[in-house]
């Protein structure tokens, strides 16, 4: 048989691009480039896409269920795995109740089709407020600040690339990550076409990082202090009479009143951006043509991330350009998915120790190592962890690396033993990507341009069950009920199914649904009544998708308010309660000292957190765990080819590397490495770096959504 080429969607960022996959004889992956004929991606690919058949066939991936033995593991049956699962967690449930079990759910979850679809049960059957995920860890504040303002936390603005004439970007590195809560295959392309028209791009962040480099202009801002520097902003529209609102809104005095100390010169001092400088960028936005701000992590990730996107959203709407074409617009997801009747409510309980807020049925992550140590009811004792490595990508990594030794009993869905899967008592082997379906449920809420695309299994499980049926079935053990069948699948589906069905009065055309499993009859359902479906007026469902393999170009984005608004008034909410009660907090930081350094994060391109680090391509070139300092403090310190940096958490020794890419003040180590502690990972044990999060302070957070703060982390740095 000659070698075959396949198409399917990359699942290793946000970005979604389209890949050509070819196929030897035995289903490994020969090669991979971009598919030319995807309408989004247009052919574009970057190191992880063109990495994915090594990933895909890596020799140290786990690929049968593994069961503890003392200090090793060793392979299991299926069913072996899960009777083991069913009986410690109903042993466990029955010493200490429900509440004594949790969940982590890690980055790659937003990825497969089983995480969007199947996770979801099993948070249910372990019917816990112990939830955790990555979300917590870097994304919930923009979440929870569009919840306050628009109602729903799935509501959130995205710029809109290909038509804005300006774009202000904070404390985002798209060159590197991709675009993060803003689906843009392409983004480095997208951002030169910007250019190529007559457009600005303007970057504000404490490195000249290589989207930095790209822009017209880059600000350096001092870390965390982003807030007051969008204050500004908002403060000189007032002052200046800049104000072009076109949508309805509610709080417009409010937030005028809120602004009103938060003047340019105040924001000087803490943002150490020039008072004109603040200033002229504000009547930019105002005169621009169109205009977009966009905010990311290392601004979502600071003590005040909530109140940066808030600020993020109410510049927008000042200046005229939210649900405007050119500005900050709401994607159309072609999948129908939870619809909201209630306007958000955040904070419905509170986490056992610290008091932390709840948020869309989530506690913050910031907090699980303290669930884990102390003792009382309610203490976790079984834990699932699903694609997830929480001791490399939360605060307080050796904490957390402590407490889940400590568990009852622990289990994990995951391709590794790694750092944190090594302290389970069953690990459980998703398939192979290429042995999955593919369709990106959540992603595509935040995409530049509506599009949808469908991914078939490329090759056979050959024996194996899907990753919907592990989850499933794990679901089933961990509640009790009947484990043994990858049937529980079908059950849930058809639950499910029925649910929508019956919502939307349509119970009677169940025969109707396509698709070879009933996984994709759910996908059908969803496209037939999402807003383009041929149950909703349009022609889309699974058979079209299936018919046009490349995806479907659904359009540029289009205004949607105020049909997506949630709120109790239906009008924009520009002052939140909850927002402008954290604003005398921001106040109040005006009159502290800033540390004299300071550590925050950094994206690498060719990896995705912590689960890219054990392919040799991967971890070359610039992809490597060093600190960045400025050389001027470098010589200040004393400091040479390592350093030791503390902080409050813990200290680290770490290989420098000195640019002047970074600002004075600021020093900068990559997320997701120290992989000494791997046990399958040979690859990244080779390379282990550092795990920064030995570092942060889970006892310093956001305090509207307990994010923990990992930039901005006041740390003191010396020689080695």
């Amino acid at each position: 048989m000659a070698p075959r080429s396949l198409l399917r969607t990359c699942p290793l960022c946000e970005a979604v691009c389209g890949l050509s996959i070819t196929l030897d004889d035995n289903d490994r992956v020969l090669s991979v480039r971009g598919d030319r004929d995807d309408p989004f991606s247009k052919g574009f690919i970057c190191p992880k896409g063109a990495g994915f058949g090594k990933l895909d066939d890596d020799p140290d991936l786990v690929t049968t269920p593994l069961i503890r033995d003392g200090a090793d593991f060793r392979p299991a049956s299926w069913d072996e795995a899960f009777d083991l699962i069913a009986e410690r967690f109903a042993a466990v449930r029955a010493a200490h109740g429900t509440g004594a079990t949790g969940i982590y759910l890690g980055n790659p979850n937003a990825h497969t089709i089983a995480g969007a679809l199947y996770a979801p049960a099993l948070v249910r059957a372990l019917s816990t407020r112990h939830v955790y995920s990555a979300s917590t860890a870097d994304q919930m504040p923009k979440q929870v600040a569009a919840g306050l303002m628009f109602g729903d936390p799935m509501t959130v603005p995205v710029p809109d690339l290909d038509r804005t004439d300006y774009l202000l970007m904070l404390g985002a590195n798209p060159l590197e990550s991709n675009g993060s809560l803003c689906t843009a295959p392409n983004f480095p392309g997208r951002l030169k076409a910007l250019r190529a028209r007559g457009g600005r791009l303007v970057v504000v962040d404490p490195r000249a990082t290589r989207t930095a480099e790209l822009a017209d202009e880059h600000l350096f801002i001092r870390p965390g202090t982003d807030a007051y520097l969008l204050f500004a902003v908002v403060h000189t529209l007032f002052a200046e009479n800049l104000l072009d609102v076109r949508v309805e809104v509610d709080g417009l005095d409010e937030l005028r009143a809120a602004a009103a100390d938060f003047t340019p010169e105040i924001a000087t001092e803490r943002t150490g951006i020039p008072a004109e400088t603040i200033r002229r960028i504000a009547r930019e936005l105002a005169a621009a043509p169109t205009a977009a701000v966009y905010a990311r992590i290392g601004t979502c990730t600071t003590e005040f991330g909530t109140l940066t996107q808030w600020l993020v959203d109410a510049v927008n709407v000042l200046t005229g350009n939210l649900d405007s074409p050119g500005g900050a617009m709401f994607a159309t997801p072609a999948a129908l998915g939870i619809t909201r009747t209630k306007p958000f409510r955040p904070g419905r309980w509170t986490s056992r120790v610290r008091e932390l807020p709840e948020t869309m049925g989530e506690l913050p992550v910031a907090t699980l190592a303290d669930e884990l140590e102390t003792p009382g009811e309610g203490q976790i004792r079984a834990l699932v962890t699903v694609a997830g490595n929480p001791v490399l990508s939360a605060p307080s990594g050796a904490r957390l690396d402590v407490g889940l030794a400590g568990l009852d009993f622990m289990v994990s869905v995951d391709r590794y033993v790694n750092e944190t899967t090594r302290h389970a008592n069953v690990i459980l082997p998703p398939p192979r990507s290429i042995q999955s379906p593919h369709y990106d449920f959540a992603l595509l809420h935040f995409a530049v341009r509506n599009y949808a695309r469908y991914s078939r299994p490329l090759v056979p499980l050959d024996g194996r069950p899907s990753e919907s049926a592990v989850l499933a079935r794990l679901a089933a053990a961990v509640s009790g009920q009947p484990h043994h069948s990858d049937e529980a699948v079908a059950m849930i589906d058809e639950l499910v199914i029925a649910g929508m069905l019956h919502k939307a009065g349509m119970s009677d055309r169940r025969d109707e649904l396509e698709g070879a499993d009933t996984t994709e009859q759910r996908v059908d359902l969803m496209l037939k009544l999402g807003p383009y479906g041929a149950w909703n007026g349009g022609d889309l469902g699974l058979r079209t998708l299936l018919d046009n393999p490349h995806g479907i170009d659904l359009g540029p984005l289009q205004p949607r308010l105020p049909v997506v608004l949630r709120t109790a008034s239906g009008r924009v909410d520009l002052a939140p309660q909850p927002l402008l009660a954290d604003v005398s907090r921001l106040r109040e930081g005006l009159a502290a000292s800033a540390p004299p350094m300071v550590l925050i994060g950094r994206r690498q391109l060719r990896s995705n957190n912590s689960w890219m680090h054990n392919i040799e391509a991967l971890v070359g070139g610039s992809n490597h765990c060093t600190l960045h300092i400025h050389p001027d403090d470098a010589d200040r310190l004393g400091i040479g080819e390592a350093a030791e940096i503390t902080s409050a958490a813990g200290s680290l020794t770490v290989q420098v590397e000195l640019t002047a890419a970074i600002m004075p003040g600021v020093v900068s180590l990559p997320h997701g490495w120290g992989h000494a502690a791997s046990i399958t990972q040979s690859v990244a044990r080779a390379h282990a770096g550092v795990n920064a999060n030995a570092l942060t302070d889970n006892s310093i957070v956001d305090a509207i959504t307990g994010t923990a703060v990992f930039n901005g982390v006041p740390v003191t740095v010396g020689p080695a």
